[in-house]
């Protein structure tokens, strides 16, 4: 137990340490492609004598990718990326393993920010970000802090988009890894990790049947193909709103209805937003709802679904049910939101399975090593994981899974090289 680690953090209660401890384990148990990196960070220690600072959603994969790169050498402090998220027992466990943590379950929003703050404040020279709230507070409110950071990576589709934004200003002052643009991320995380999770958490916290109801996946992107995937499995209509004609035509032959939101609304049981953007669902949208609609977020922030416009429209607003909301609007129809429109999967689930985000963190953790030992030439700017650490990550898990591939003699190497063979 650190003693440093427990004197400077700020969590709820370190007696809730040992369920925290628990969970850890478990996944620990479940993500063997993470482990083999544990292995090689042990025997390497690339991180040796260097601060990282992690802002995740702060659960239990979380926590193993932390003490992952622990593990490494570095001296580690974390905070959380969703108010929400936090699970406050996963805090208590990892400051008894000797990581300084910020953060608190459903903190007041100047409290939240302020624990982001502190992190920052440990001076890192490596971060892992999610959804751009590391490297924007660095870059607008504390650039003092910017000279020591050499770079880090980027878990979601937010905050590649942020990233790129500031990169086309010239305005990022240090490199960061696109993780979440690398295939054994969005093929499987965004995928398969969202599609499962985001229904975790709606029928855990509705309780109710998905089969024979109009499920409307607003954004057809690989996390929204994800949930569409798994809403038909559950037996459900599901209906597919998009702003790309190309998505637009792959969902169409996918087998889902498209249609635009305005004529979805009016169909709709079940509601998921998976765009990145806001305001998806809005004031039109609530004009025309059935009575019931269940509306849920699988975007990284709480703006896809416009709240101020739904309050609007209601004359009162109750929790009926833990992480559920009834608006009850002035025309006697009622609207539900799940999670206070934050991410259902993780405001109201455990977010995705331990195998799933097994691949995305060992991919983190290998990408924080790339870019520590590349930095200076990489430059400031946003960069894609090397091929050759995804497809390590890639044979990795087979390994795990005891699956083996082919590969190429060197006649087929010959021929696919060469424009004379035949």
């Amino acid at each position: 137990m650190s003693s440093t680690a427990i004197q400077n953090s700020i969590i709820t209660d370190l007696k809730l340490a040992p369920e925290g401890h628990l969970k850890i384990d478990w996944v620990e148990a479940h993500m063997p492609v993470l482990n083999r990196v544990r292995k090689q960070f042990e025997a390497e220690q690339p991180f040796k004598g260097l601060k990282v600072t992690i802002s995740l959603h702060l659960e239990a994969k979380t926590a193993y990718l932390a003490k992952v790169v622990q593990a490494g050498g570095a001296e580690v402090t974390i905070t959380g990326s969703n108010p929400l998220s936090t699970q406050d027992d996963v805090c208590a466990a990892l400051v008894e393993d000797g990581v300084t943590v910020f953060a608190k379950y459903n903190p007041e929003p100047e409290e939240y920010k302020a624990l982001l703050v502190k992190a920052l404040e440990t001076k890192p020279d490596l971060i892992i970000d999610d959804g751009g709230d590391l490297v924007s507070t660095l870059h607008s409110e504390r650039p003092d802090l910017l000279a020591q950071v050499r770079g880090g990576a980027e878990e979601t589709t937010t905050g590649i988009l942020r990233l790129k934004a500031m990169d086309k200003e010239g305005q990022l002052k240090f490199p960061m890894v696109a993780v979440n643009d690398a295939y054994c991320k969005y093929l499987f995380d965004n995928r398969y990790g969202t599609g499962q999770s985001v229904w975790d958490g709606i029928n855990r916290t509705t309780n109710l049947v998905v089969a024979g109801k109009t499920v409307v996946v607003v954004g057809y992107g690989w996390c929204g193909k994800g949930v569409a995937m798994r809403a038909k499995g559950l037996g459900a209509n599901v209906v597919v709103t998009e702003i790309d004609a190309i998505r637009a035509v792959e969902a169409y032959m996918d087998g889902f209805q498209v249609m635009p939101m305005l004529e979805a609304a009016k169909i709709g049981d079940f509601f998921v937003t998976v765009t990145g953007n806001r305001d998806v669902i809005r004031g039109e949208h609530y004009d025309v709802m059935k009575d019931g609609a269940l509306l849920s977020n699988a975007g990284h922030f709480d703006v896809e679904v416009n709240k101020p416009e739904l309050q609007e429209r209601s004359s009162s607003v109750r929790t009926v049910r833990r992480n559920i909301e009834e608006y009850q609007l002035k025309d006697g129809r009622k609207i539900y939101l799940l999670a206070e429109g934050r991410l259902v999967n993780l405001a109201a689930g455990d977010g995705h399975p331990a195998e799933i985000m097994d691949m995305t963190f060992a991919l983190q953790a290998l990408s924080l090593k790339f870019v520590n030992e590349q930095y200076q030439q990489i430059g400031n700017t946003v960069v894609n994981v090397p091929y050759e650490l995804d497809e390590q990550v890639a044979r990795f898990k087979l390994e795990s899974l005891g699956l083996g591939i082919d590969a190429l003699s060197e006649e087929q190497r010959v021929y696919l090289d060469s424009w004379q063979e035949h």
